[in-house]
């Protein structure tokens, strides 16, 4: 039983944005279906999101997102499906379910997605990401992406190419990656734990996420409910803040040792995701900051984790291992999903896993900025939200790559 299967029927309009919210919804289990050529965007019985008809070039011009995809001095590029119709979509539907709750919160999903760029004054570049830790590489029988977001992903490019490197670690890797087949480098980078993806390798899923509905009696959460938001970067902390907006109280966690990296690298960015949050710091390497992360779970309506799932249990605080009468929505956020839960992924190259990307006559492009983490941080705030306005638990899973995919396998009837 899906969290909105008891739910009036919904009527969208025939434009993409608003055919993908109904697509959203239908995901969640209501019933929807294409309205009159004049509908609104979104009714569900006396409750109606009224929103101007767009089409899905315009959805991803006015994204943001357009102006970063192409290659530098060349001309922009529309990506593969349409992820800012999808975005878009998001917050026409997440406006109609606040709506029906009593309190309309408009959300713009399209300009969501140019939200970092436009923050920190980032470009795209082609085959560089507009973030410049990630590049699509040429392979002896085609292209993947490979991100080295960390320095201690760059310490791993000797062992990834099998010699020491020069000051120029990507020199290196491209050189090495020329004559490897994608299936000898995928095999590597897992080896090592490098984030990569293989273009168009995930296939598009029947929905963005997988919902596990627990049924039980009716459980009221607090007044104003606790979301405890475990995840750093973007796609956890975008999904926690519109919680928030919608009247959530927001508790980050962080490891005293590993504060999320964002407040160092663009604090205005940070600060528009975390506005109005609690910041809790503790110690997981010692018992007592365990037991409080623990208690502090326990005491959640909603908690997000974005990280492999040998994390927490490491900690003793995974979903499994809490007693009966914990959070009532668990949204699990990962790169690649349950199939692959210790593979890690972030927005760039997760996106190129699940073909979201663009392509001119020398090859494949980023599309936009760390795209699969705007998305995905959109539905799974929307999920969410779906499942706290009903009785008993549920799980959300989410992954970066799975989004992508879905976004990049929007039917053209959906488009247009």
């Amino acid at each position: 039983m899906l969290p909105l299967a008891d739910s009036e029927l919904v009527v969208h309009g025939r434009w993409p944005a608003a055919v993908q919210a109904g697509r959203l919804l239908r995901g969640l289990g209501a019933r929807s279906e294409a309205g009159p050529a004049d509908a609104v965007a979104l009714s569900s019985g006396d409750v109606s999101v009224t929103a101007g008809p767009t089409t899905a070039e315009q959805d991803w011009a006015d994204s943001g997102a357009r102006s970063l995809t192409g290659r530098v001095g060349g001309p922009r590029l529309s990506p593969a499906g349409a992820p800012a119709s999808l975005a878009r979509g998001a917050g026409l539907a997440w406006e109609l379910l606040t709506a029906a709750d009593g309190r309309p919160l408009p959300v713009d999903g399209a300009s969501v997605l140019g939200q970092r760029a436009a923050s920190g004054g980032l470009r795209g570049g082609g085959v560089v990401s507009a973030g410049g830790s990630t590049r699509l590489l040429q392979a002896a029988d085609g292209w993947w992406a490979l991100n080295l977001a960390r320095a201690a992903d760059v310490e791993l490019v000797p062992a990834l190419v099998g010699h020491p490197v020069g000051a120029d670690a990507w020199e290196s890797v491209e050189s090495w990656s020329r004559v490897q087949r994608r299936r000898e480098v995928a095999a590597r980078a897992v080896e090592l734990g490098l984030a990569f993806g293989i273009p168009g390798s995930r296939p598009s899923p029947p929905q963005p996420w997988n919902i596990a509905v627990e049924a039980g009696p009716a459980h009221r959460s607090q007044a104003r409910p606790l979301v405890v938001n475990l995840g750093a970067l973007w796609a956890g902390p975008l999904c926690a803040s519109l919680l928030r907006q919608a009247g959530a109280a927001v508790a980050d966690v962080e490891s005293d040792t590993r504060p999320d990296s964002v407040r160092h690298h663009d604090l205005a960015f940070y600060q528009a995701l975390h506005a109005g949050n609690e910041l809790v710091r503790l110690d997981f390497r010692s018992d007592s900051g365990r037991r409080a992360l623990r208690d502090l779970l326990m005491s959640a309506d909603v908690v997000i984790e974005a990280s492999r799932p040998r994390a927490l249990r490491q900690l003793g605080v995974a979903r499994e291992q809490l007693p009966a009468g914990g959070p009532r929505v668990w949204v699990q956020i990962t790169g690649h999903g349950a199939e692959q839960p210790n593979r890690i992924g972030f927005g760039d190259d997760a996106a190129v896993e699940g073909g979201l990307i663009a392509v001119d006559e020398r090859g494949p492009v980023f599309a936009g900025d760390a795209i699969a983490d705007p998305l995905t941080g959109l539905v799974a705030g929307l999920a969410a939200y779906a499942c706290l306005r009903q009785p008993g638990r549920a799980v959300v899973q989410v992954s970066l790559s799975g989004v992508a995919a879905y976004a990049a396998g929007v039917p053209e009837c959906a488009r247009c």
